[in-house]
């Protein structure tokens, strides 16, 4: 039977994109899914054709929806409902290799008080803010 339309949350973890479909349904309530462009609700229907974009961290990776499915697929069956239309642009973002920060504290100092806390929490968001 050959379904004319699907809720997004349930595509998305049908495709494996999600691990869960609450995790689809927080992305897409975040606004970091969009179909074609513009951003939508978990109970949007996916139809044969949509593009879908989902931010993440480093880069957004582009799908398009081929044929429509409804429960979970093995992962070698993906292929056939969703195809990854990424940039390689994009794709490159993601092996990007991650800087470390190591801050130094002599030995036998303990733990950080408030203040040096808030000093390496400031060094840290200032690093890892996103665009």
């Amino acid at each position: 039977m050959e379904e004319n339309s699907i809720r997004l949350d349930k595509y998305l973890w049908a495709v494996r994109l999600y691990k869960t479909r609450s995790d689809a349904a927080e992305a897409i309530k975040s606004q970091r899914v969009m179909i074609n462009d513009a951003y939508v609700k978990a109970s949007r229907e996916v139809h044969p054709g949509d593009e879908i974009s989902i931010r993440r961290p480093m880069a957004t990776l582009r799908y398009r929806v081929e044929k429509l499915v409804s429960n979970r697929q093995p992962a070698k069956n993906v292929s056939e409902y969703c195809v990854d239309i990424t940039p390689e642009e994009e794709k490159a973002k993601l092996n990007v290799p991650r800087e470390t920060i190591f801050i130094f504290r002599e030995r036998g100092t303990g733990r950080p008080t408030k203040k040096e806390r808030r000093q390496i929490d400031a060094v840290m968001n200032g690093f890892y803010e996103e665009d």
